[in-house]
């Protein structure tokens, strides 16, 4: 008897320890009785359904929608998981609804934009990884480097991007993985000016990874999402972190594209913060909130407060508005896929020149 109630014990820890990492992985459905979209119908209808486009890549981010409307986003192949693999970007036809490779290595591409003259800007991370942030004409496919060193040290990684009207490009610089060397001194937020010059404009984050300019260009929104690790991947499985920041931020940004603290506006601590976040025409965040107990997106006012939540059953890293006919298309990158949902509201895209 004692013997088989130790047995029973004993699958009953495999399971929850089978579940606990197939959540922290993203590969998990969680709270599955919530499903439709809820809050206020003006951004997202109830009956708006989240709909699978493709779920061939090992870890999505960082979605963008170029000018002729194709989708392009990150797959960041961990190494120490995925036999090496280099990174990928792929791109996504809504019209044919076909998914292809458009860039491999990647430089372990994280966070994509386009800015307005239509041209590809890529954070590249770490993991064998550029540890940059490149800048690609799709016209011709020719790359260039525009932010490589600081203070002649690489990087730590740089993760998401976001570009202002006055072509400005801002970008987070953490560390989750990787086995180079941690050499900026903060995990920070940094500034590229048209000039080429490059600055550092927030060292007060904590750990920022998404970053977005408000329509009016006059907040920065920042996440910190500080994990506790500069290197999960080296850790044993099941070592504990203690978690910094987790919280949605916003900094004044003057004209002259520097940054001053202003406010909390969500604290997510102790669950998870969000990752990626973009803003529609009138000013509201959607969020990609990575709380393994509440995956989805969320709806922010300005100020911080809810308006309506798209639950994403495993839990997203990133989001992207469509453009033209399709700027109430939102897609959304999640565990080994990418989704997308019709809501109510245009997104903000820069003027395009």
């Amino acid at each position: 008897m004692l013997v088989n109630w130790l047995l029973q014990i004993n699958r009953w820890f495999l399971m929850f320890a089978l579940i606990g990492s197939l959540m922290a992985a993203g590969m998990l459905t969680v709270n599955a009785a919530e499903s439709s979209p809820s809050g206020d119908a003006s951004i997202i209808s109830p009956d708006a359904k989240l709909e699978k486009l493709f779920d061939g890549a090992h870890f999505t981010e960082g979605p963008a929608v170029s000018f002729d409307g194709m989708v392009y986003f990150s797959d960041i192949t961990f190494t120490y998981e995925s036999g090496m693999q280099a990174g990928h970007i792929w791109k996504f036809n809504p019209n044919t609804g076909e998914t292809t490779v458009y860039r491999s290595p990647s430089g372990m591409s994280n966070g994509i934009k386009f800015d307005a003259q239509g041209r590809m800007i890529v954070a590249e991370g770490a993991d064998f990884g550029g540890r940059r942030v490149t800048r690609t004409d799709m016209a011709t496919g020719k790359s260039e480097i525009i932010a490589g060193l600081y203070e002649g040290r690489p990087f730590n990684a740089p993760n998401d991007i976001t570009i202002d009207e006055k072509g400005r490009i801002y970008f987070s610089d953490p560390r989750y993985l990787g086995h180079e060397p941690v050499d900026q001194p903060v995990m920070g937020v940094y500034r590229i000016d048209p000039d080429g010059s490059i600055h550092r404009i927030i060292t007060d984050a904590g750990k920022p990874n998404g970053v977005a300019v408000s329509p009016d260009q006059k907040t920065l929104y920042v996440v910190s999402n500080d994990n506790g690790a500069v290197g999960f991947d080296r850790l044993p499985t099941g070592a504990p972190t203690h978690k910094g920041r987790m919280a949605l931020l916003a900094y004044d940004l003057a004209e002259d594209g520097t940054a001053t603290f202003r406010e909390v506006l969500v604290d997510y601590y102790p669950e998870d913060g969000p990752d990626g976040l973009v803003i529609d025409v009138d000013g509201n965040l959607y969020v990609a909130v990575r709380d393994v107990t509440r995956p989805g997106i969320n709806v922010y006012s300005p100020a911080g407060k809810e308006l309506a939540r798209i639950p994403t059953g495993v839990v997203p890293t990133n989001v992207a508005f469509g453009r033209g006919d399709a700027s109430k298309t939102l897609y959304v990158t999640a565990g080994n896929a990418l989704y997308r949902i019709q809501v109510m509201k245009d997104g903000y895209h820069l003027p395009t020149n």
